[in-house]
């Protein structure tokens, strides 16, 4: 009886361990497999810490900027101060063809006009004495043209001889020009159509910019009533030195800097080839190539020549370059939003400074509002921890 109770005790102390050796597997292929998921999700929350997930609404509801980066060091590049101005045909001087009295005004100070577009009406002595000349020389050449056609006639039928039909030949032509000049006066005087006034009007499309003018007013000839000005048609006026007066070229790309941080693409059109004599500095003239901008307005312009001192070490603007966990790093440009990219600066220059590695050509960099970004990526840093 001893012996067979050690049996049944033997038993199930084998069963108990067989059970625990079971359960061992079955906690080992049940827990096991989640752990690598979680290190996997730990690894890649780690590896996306530098990242953030931003739309473009939300990028640029903030008003952060955006800037395409290229090769070139500082010495590559010319910073220079400048001034938005009018091109040759993009700023129009509206004067009064004849003196007189202002006596209707059509437009005011912002105003878009059209070219052709009438801005005031000046009635004038002068304007009725030129429509009064047009209308005279207009009926001598019709009475001269009647003239020759009598003479023509008469001379055909062998009554009159050919000398009294040259000479009405001549008095014809002589009228026909005198009316058309009659007609070019009055048509450079803008004369209305009753012959009381003339019609000052804009010859180009914009706005106004300028007025000196008020309702019955006595302008005199030629006096200065109006500008307008067209902001599609400006140019970009550069003061640069002598060293790198020689440097520019016709062409040389051109990036201008606005006050509100946007940039706005260009192109050198000329260089003064002598200094002004109160600057001593050279006009680099720039044509724009996007955007419509003010004239009268300060810029800054930073001018890639095409003659520079060689380097492989890209140039950013200091704002772009923000300090994370202590080291220098900018933030670039990704599908979900950006990314920061620990960098080595080199030497800084007028606001700007190298990149001597962590950047390649073509990426692009937030520029304007970049601490921003930084803030958001130290803010998600604490949320994790």
């Amino acid at each position: 009886m001893y012996f067979e109770d050690k049996r049944i005790l033997a038993g199930i102390a084998g069963a108990i361990i067989v059970s625990a050796g079971a359960g061992f597997e079955i906690a080992r292929w049940t827990a096991d497999p989640a752990a690598p998921a979680e290190q996997a999700a730990n690894a890649q929350e780690t590896a996306h810490a530098d990242r953030l997930a931003l739309s473009a609404d939300a990028i640029r509801n903030a008003g952060i900027g955006v800037e395409e980066i290229r090769a070139g060091g500082l010495g590559s590049e010319i910073v220079a101060q400048a001034m938005v101005a009018p091109s040759p045909s993009g700023e129009a001087v509206v004067t009064a063809r004849a003196g007189g009295a202002v006596t209707r005004v059509f437009k005011r100070l912002g105003d878009p006009v059209r070219a052709g577009e009438a801005l005031a009406i000046v009635e004038s002595r002068d304007a009725a004495q030129i429509a009064s000349e047009r209308t005279a020389a207009a009926a001598r050449a019709t009475l001269a043209e009647r003239n020759l056609a009598r003479e023509r006639y008469l001379y055909e039928q062998k009554v009159s001889a050919r000398a009294e039909y040259e000479s009405a030949q001549a008095e014809a032509a002589a009228a026909a020009a005198e009316a058309r000049r009659a007609q070019a006066a009055a048509g450079a005087a803008n004369v209305t159509s009753d012959g009381r006034g003339t019609v000052v009007a804009s010859p180009i499309s914009g706005r106004v910019t300028a007025e000196s003018v008020m309702l019955g007013a006595f302008v005199q000839p030629e006096a200065e009533l109006f500008r307008v000005a067209d902001p599609r048609l400006v140019q970009v006026e550069a003061s640069v030195g002598p060293a790198d007066m020689a440097r520019l070229a016709a062409g040389d790309r051109a990036v201008i800097e606005l006050p509100d941080g946007k940039m706005v693409e260009g192109r050198v059109r000329s260089v003064t080839p002598t200094l002004s004599g109160d600057t001593r500095a050279a006009t680099a003239v720039i044509d724009v190539t996007g955007g419509m901008l003010q004239p009268g307005l300060g810029v800054r312009v930073r001018l890639y020549p095409s003659v520079g001192a060689p380097s492989s070490a890209i140039v950013v603007p200091e704002d772009a370059l923000q300090s994370v966990d202590g080291k220098d790093a900018v933030f670039i440009r990704t599908s979900q939003g950006f990314r920061a990219q620990f960098v080595t600066i080199g030497q800084r220059s007028a606001g700007r400074v190298e990149i001597l590695s962590g950047l390649k050509p073509g990426q692009l960099v937030a520029t304007k509002n970049a601490f921003l970004l930084k803030a958001e990526l130290g803010k998600g840093a604490g949320e994790e921890e």
